[in-house]
């Protein structure tokens, strides 16, 4: 961890050399994720509920995952743009280093002016705050710091199977934008609202409804179990088939030569 930490340091000092330019970066994406807001609240200014959910569950949906999406996003982006450390030759140096290569490539690439939508999900959730029927509790919110841990897990490991896919095909494959950036934006509604057949596949195949959509019913149910608080943790899971994928592609890589 001494050395994810001066990656971090090191990481914060260039970015934030140029100030103006980081800020404005900082803005930037934090207006995307005012847009998603926007296009919320207009649907619900005409209908007053989707498949079930009301605005304030929607929007704690929302505040879940692009917080969750934005935090993986910022501190594993070396897996998301591991096609180019591949195509220059830098994966070549980081397996001549003494240190494990996950360790190498989440320190490569940290970009912190991805967390500006995270901080446009805490202003909505400050006033979701005042808008909500929730009654908050040590245990509620402990669920929904559980849901946004969750959703750090499954973001980061889709990114590290996107990696362990550029393995084979060399460049990244779009199609895994779908899960990543489409799940952001699949999750800003509770995966239920999508049918039977998505929520099936967003729990047991990559599981962001695990995560997001059946604590839920804690924060707002009164007679939810318990055991829904610590349901999101269970995401952690699907590291194992996520590290398979990267074990596998590593196993099969040849050197650039270069």
């Amino acid at each position: 961890m001494d050395l994810y930490g001066k990656f971090l340091s090191m990481q914060v000092k260039s970015q934030l050399e140029y100030r103006k330019s980081f800020i404005m970066m900082l803005v930037g994406q934090g207006l995307g994720a005012l847009a998603s807001f926007v296009g919320i609240m207009v649907l619900f200014n005409r209908f007053h509920s989707v498949a079930g959910y009301t605005l304030p569950e929607v929007l704690i949906s929302f505040v879940v995952s692009w917080s969750s999406f934005s935090i993986a996003e910022s501190f594993a982006r070396g897996f998301d743009r591991f096609s180019l450390l591949m195509g220059n030759g830098t994966f070549d140096r980081i397996l001549l280093r003494p240190r494990g290569t996950i360790l190498q490539i989440l320190g490569q690439t940290i970009d912190l002016s991805r967390l500006g939508r995270l901080i446009q999900a805490a202003i909505i959730f400050v006033w979701v705050i005042g808008t909500s029927p929730i009654e908050w509790t040590f245990l509620r919110a402990l669920t929904l710091v559980n849901m946004v841990i969750g959703g750090i897990f499954v973001f980061t490991a889709l990114f590290l199977i996107g990696a362990g896919v550029t393995f084979f095909t060399t460049e990244g494959l779009e199609v895994l934008n779908i899960f990543t950036d489409g799940g952001r934006e699949f999750g800003t509604y509770p995966m239920s609202v999508y049918g039977e057949g998505a929520l099936r596949f967003f729990t047991f195949v990559v599981p962001i409804a695990v995560f997001q959509t059946y604590s839920l019913r804690y924060l707002f149910r009164p007679d939810a179990p318990v055991w829904l608080v610590f349901l999101p943790l269970a995401t952690a899971l699907f590291y194992l088939p996520a590290y398979t994928v990267w074990r596998w592609g590593r196993r099969r890589y040849a050197s650039t030569g270069s």
